[in-house]
């Protein structure tokens, strides 16, 4: 089978279908590799590589990277190796990071891990020719003269051809709803969208007959298929640790002051500590030791003792309330072995993904400590995570509706009777909630907005932050995941391409500090209470 290759398919109000729709399908067509290049992003790369793995289907690695301003010039990146997924990692966050970025900047430097397709003659003229590249060759009523243009420009100059099958949406009667994902985008309704707002309505998932028909004059842009798949062969360490080292300004090491300061903790709180306690307290440390989190428990520790020297007030709780090395570290407030609480609910040997640490502050004091930890860690190690807002009932049927023209005013009167549920629950939400009993979605306009707002039903809508999640990394961010701006508030803040979950994945834990409005009232109640009372 010709393997088959994707572009900008899971991209924010882009694609048409979730990544598990894709690897059926590449399943039903007995596919032996697959690619995924999001638009300027990874998004989809860890949850794309497990699908695929998980059905033996070979995932190769990409991104689509464009010339701000210039949306036809574009680089289409595979990795080849572990190496590669990292700087495909650092190509993006510049590509997203610097206001003065240039796609010939990339391309003319010699990237030994990177596979490069692009249709563009300009593009192919900035390569440098030590690096891998190709001319990508797509076939469709549009493309035509492009394409001539540049299959002459690649055999004048030797450049290798390669077919490629651009991916928006699975089916071809699937073109409308990524016309309804433009418009939504862009603000606008789907009647008012122009030719250049929108993809080819020939990027669809094409059969194996269908394509060898298409390329059937040029087969060498068949076989360079077979060849970049052969070259891509990254494997991800999913599961596997990658833990934060503390910034160790002591002068012993990490693992005496771990236990220096527990057993110091342990010994004020368990002044005639029974054998249960003791027995409880060398478990945990042995636990903790043996899965390498003693720097990860300093780095929450000295965080809360920076906290401690500002005056503010913090509360630990989440599972790691059920740890009694983290009660003794003064990072949780709860005594856990008066209530009976269970530690390998936070930690435990055979725990699959990574456990984090849950610390209030108050909203007014919260950001201060985060800036503190992204200083002393470095802003190259450290990060916010994002999380990837997709479309529920409400959002799915206002956005939808807006997309068909219909008003504000008629939108809020049906919106506001929807519950809180599932997109794919509109079609039957007057049977299944009584609030939305009076609902009559059987006739028009409702009946077409209904329809279409169930096929975006949980598709990504956009990038947001995680209310607290942040992480440190062993080395650089990029390492692992692509960055990119949020804007917070007014304020644009860099976040992690990938959300928590796949952030879990690749083996970097979390630690959340949280924003509690309800701390701030009662800092600010028992400042008031001193005042007075001078």
């Amino acid at each position: 089978m010709i393997p088959l290759h994707v572009h900008s398919c899971f991209s924010f109000l882009k694609g048409t279908f979730d990544l598990k729709a894709l690897i059926n399908k590449a399943k039903e067509n007995n596919l032996h590799s697959i690619s995924l290049t999001d638009y300027n992003a990874v998004y989809g790369l860890v949850q794309f590589y497990k699908l695929a793995k998980e059905e033996n289907i070979k995932p190769i690695l990409g991104v689509y990277i464009d010339n701000p301003g210039k949306p036809q010039e574009y680089v289409l990146i595979f990795a080849k190796n572990k190496n590669g997924y990292k700087d495909l990692s650092r190509i993006t966050t510049v590509r997203n990071l610097n206001e003065d970025f240039e796609l010939k900047n990339i391309v003319n430097r010699i990237w030994d891990n990177l596979i490069f397709i692009t249709p563009s003659v300009e593009i192919l003229k900035c390569f440098n020719r030590n690096n891998d590249f190709y001319a990508e060759i797509f076939i469709t009523k549009k493309s035509r003269k492009q394409m001539l243009d540049l299959y002459d420009f690649a055999r004048k100059e030797k450049i290798r051809l390669v077919a490629t099958n651009p991916i928006y949406f699975l089916e071809k009667d699937d073109f409308i709803t990524h016309k309804l994902l433009r418009a939504i985008d862009l603000n606008t309704t789907i009647s008012n969208l122009n030719e250049n707002e929108i993809v080819d309505e020939e990027f669809y998932f094409k059969s194996e007959e269908k394509l060898k028909k298409l390329f059937k004059k040029i087969p060498d842009a068949i076989e360079n298929t077979f060849l970049i798949a052969e070259k891509c062969n990254v494997e991800l360490e999913l599961g596997v640790y990658h833990l934060p080292h503390f910034i160790n300004d002591y002068s012993i090491t990490s693992e005496q002051l771990f236990l220096e300061i527990l057993y110091k903790g342990f010994n004020q709180l368990y002044p005639n500590a029974e054998q249960k306690a003791i027995e409880r307290l060398n478990y945990e440390t042995e636990v903790i030791k043996s899965l390498g989190f003693i720097d990860y428990f300093l780095i929450v520790w000295d965080i809360l003792q920076e906290a401690k020297k500002r005056g503010m007030i913090t509360i630990g709780r989440g599972s790691a309330a059920n740890s009694l090395v983290a009660y003794c570290l003064g990072i949780t407030q709860v005594d856990p072995i008066k209530y009976n609480l269970y530690f390998e609910r936070f930690l435990n040997k055979a725990r699959s993904n990574p456990p984090d640490i849950d610390i209030d502050f108050s909203w007014k004091e919260r950001d201060d400590i985060i800036k503190y930890v992204f200083e002393k860690y470095g802003y190259e190690n450290v990060a916010m995570i994002s999380t990837h807002v997709t479309f529920r009932a409400r959002s799915a049927f206002r956005e939808t509706a807006k997309a068909f023209g219909i008003s504000d005013r008629e939108i809020s009167e049906f919106s506001k009777k929807i519950p809180w549920t599932s997109a794919k629950n509109l079609q039957n939400v007057s049977v299944l909630y009584p609030e939305a009993k009076s609902l009559n979605f059987q006739i028009e306009p409702w009946k077409t907005v209904i329809k279409m707002a169930v096929k975006i039903a949980d598709f990504p809508r956009h990038l947001s932050i995680h209310p607290g999640g942040i992480i440190i990394a062993p080395s650089k961010i990029t390492d692992y995941t692509a960055l990119q701006y949020v804007k917070n508030k007014g304020l644009g803040l860099i976040v992690t391409q990938y959300d928590m979950y796949s952030i879990e994945d690749l083996g970097l834990v979390k630690i959340d500090l949280l924003s509690q409005r309800s701390l701030g009232v009662l800092r600010d109640t028992i400042s008031q209470i001193e005042r007075n009372i001078q």
